[in-house]
């Protein structure tokens, strides 16, 4: 049982070794002309592409990768939580213990987070540091999320391009790390529980298609509901920790799109870190790992004691606001 603080890190990632320019992609050469314009004008470069690599394949290289960063051995993790994808490798396996497994925790409590979209990281991050809070024991919990797009596009209109990558962070009690856990709000609405989806049943997965029910709804009624739910949960954040908004170091929020980028800072009258644009252009949108990799980036330009907020949204649709405090 934890009574100091949490802290976070380090952040490990892992990208499959081959890489596609945008401009390349086949895909694109299908679409409607007005959908081609969009996908080259997101502001994404390059995508990662795992081939015939699985989630679970991306998490271990990932999850080890953090393990020796940190000087540990898998038997030494008390938790793992996985992140876990939106297309499992099969229906009634289990994704969580598979990874498990493969990187020899043990002894490790296990569990997979999601259900939550990009926001699922969020929710990991939560449950991570009440285990650490509440568990008697325990110190070292290892969070893990891997992406790989469930189709063969990797355009999702309206919204962005996906890429393929991993990332694995340390939660600990030990004092060590690169940020401290302060505090973090997360909100969700089962309105637009199944906005985008993959109809999969009785369909071959090669013809999966990632449809939004109703792109009017995703581009006007949430994108007001989101900035509705942030003018909330910010203050409220910010206030019952007694930080101002002005003493808050970079502002972070998934990698969807330059234009998305661009909406929130004149929604919410801020400045997002340019970590997460060069993150984009390198690696298109990560879903949930798009958070841990852009913590990473905006670790190593932070002073001691400067706070981080992070800012996570889901179409689903899910909100959480995260303060970070750089140690």
């Amino acid at each position: 049982m934890v009574n100091g603080p949490v802290r976070l890190g380090p952040v490990a990632t892992w990208f499959p070794a081959t890489s596609a320019r945008v401009v390349t992609l086949g895909e694109l050469d299908e679409l409607p002309a007005h959908r081609r314009e969009h996908a080259l004008a997101l502001g994404i470069e390059s995508v990662c592409t795992a081939g015939e690599l699985t989630e679970v394949d991306l998490a271990a290289s990932a999850a080890t990768a953090a393990l020796a960063e940190a000087g540990l051995e898998a038997t030494d993790i008390d938790a793992l939580l996985l992140v876990t994808g939106r297309a499992p490798q099969y229906l009634l396996a289990s994704e969580t213990t598979r990874l498990q497994h493969r990187i020899g925790a043990t002894r490790a409590f296990t569990a997979g987070v999601g259900d939550l979209g990009c926001v699922s990281v969020s929710a990991a991050l939560t449950l991570a540091a009440a285990l650490l809070r509440a568990e008697a024991g325990y110190r070292t919990a290892l969070v893990v999320a891997a992406a790989k797009t469930p189709t063969r596009n990797r355009y999702r209109p309206p919204m962005t391009l996906l890429g393929d990558g991993a990332a694995a962070l340390l939660v600990t009690a030990s004092g060590d790390g690169r940020w401290e856990f302060v505090d973090q709000i997360l909100r969700s609405d089962g309105k637009y529980a199944d906005l985008f989806r993959i109809d999969y049943r009785d369909i071959p997965s090669a013809a999966w298609t990632e449809e939004c029910a109703d792109e009017s709804t995703y581009s006007f009624r949430l994108a007001v509901e989101s900035k509705k739910r942030f003018d909330v949960i910010i203050p409220e954040l910010l206030q019952r920790n007694g930080i101002r908004l002005g003493s808050v170091g970079p502002i972070l929020m998934q990698n969807l799109s330059g234009g998305a980028f661009a909406f929130w800072e004149e929604a919410l009258d801020t400045t997002i870190d340019e970590a997460c644009r060069g993150n984009l252009a390198a690696y298109g949108h990560l879903g949930p790992v798009d958070m841990l990799v852009n913590l990473e980036s905006a670790a190593a330009t932070r002073t001691c004691g400067e706070y981080a907020l992070l800012l996570n949204s889901s179409p689903v649709a899910a909100w959480s606001a995260a303060l970070m405090r750089r140690v």
